[in-house]
């Protein structure tokens, strides 16, 4: 099937637009119309966001899989939906002093690096897939966004241990890049 308009871009679609909703929340505790409302409070509410949109993650690449509703459009907004909601995480939890400013910044440089060269490979034609490690990267991700948004002992570690595998799954795209495509 390659109509765009199908359930798995609809819901890649929807994590864009809740990508920056979750940052509102994440980065906007302090301001005046959040006055009477406990920050926790607002943490709470971009974790349900931030657990939905995952949700979405979840269920548009399954439904695309399981129905061949694989479409171009599809292959480009679901990575880039992806991008959006670990970043809004990132950013923001990094802005509220949870988290690392180096480790957001290593693993923001490895995803804009990893980008670039996934778009040479595309470029030239050649399969840029996400490999075994690049899913348990992303997962890892967002197992560590998900302890930041509620403030949960042990984030940090689980941060650290997201640097590592998200660090990891860059050189072995960097790896079978040069080693299969010179």
């Amino acid at each position: 099937m390659n109509n765009a308009f199908n359930i798995p871009n609809i819901l890649a679609f929807t994590r864009l637009l809740l990508a920056p909703l979750m940052f509102f929340f994440l980065i906007n505790q302090n301001a005046s119309f959040f006055a009477d409302i406990h920050p926790s409070w607002l943490n709470y509410f971009a974790a349900f966001i931030f657990v939905v949109a995952s949700a979405t993650d979840f269920f548009d690449g399954y439904i695309a899989r399981s129905f061949d509703q694989v479409t171009v459009l599809g292959s480009i907004l679901d990575p880039l939906a992806d991008k959006m909601l670990t970043l809004a995480g990132f950013l923001g939890l990094m802005m509220q002093g949870v988290f690392s400013p180096w480790a957001v910044f290593l693993i923001l440089t490895r995803e804009l690096f990893i980008t670039g060269l996934r778009v040479s490979a595309v470029s030239r034609g050649l399969d840029i897939s996400a490999s075994w490690m690049g899913k348990v990267k992303t997962v890892a991700q967002m197992i560590a966004i998900g302890f930041g948004l509620m403030h949960w002992p042990g984030a940090s570690l689980l941060l650290w241990i997201a640097v590592a595998l998200t660090l990891y799954s860059g050189y072995e795209y960097v790896r079978d890049f040069f080693k299969n495509h010179q």
